[in-house]
């Protein structure tokens, strides 16, 4: 969970999940929606499925991603607990 939360603080990366919680998109799609360069998008990407919150799917040359929600599982539980009261 703590692994999830780093992923999550920095921006960019939560722009990422949302630009792809519907939608497949390449690394080059995704970060033609940033003003940062490529590689550093690569990072972000790395590091959201370093931590299961992204799916990585080869496409021929092709490296596509998708967002994991499953991968915030034990997040939203421990967060759910304080919805209680």
């Amino acid at each position: 969970m703590d692994d999830v939360m780093q992923a999550l603080a920095q921006p960019t990366r939560r722009e990422i999940l949302q630009l792809i919680l519907e939608e497949e998109l390449s690394a080059g799609e995704i970060a033609a929606h940033f003003e940062v360069s490529r590689p550093a998008i690569s990072q972000h990407i790395k590091a959201l499925r370093d931590t299961n919150l992204v799916f990585e799917r080869r496409d021929g040359t092709r490296r596509m991603y998708r967002a994991r929600p499953e991968g915030m599982s034990y997040l939203r539980k421990f967060l759910d607990l304080f919805w209680d009261y």
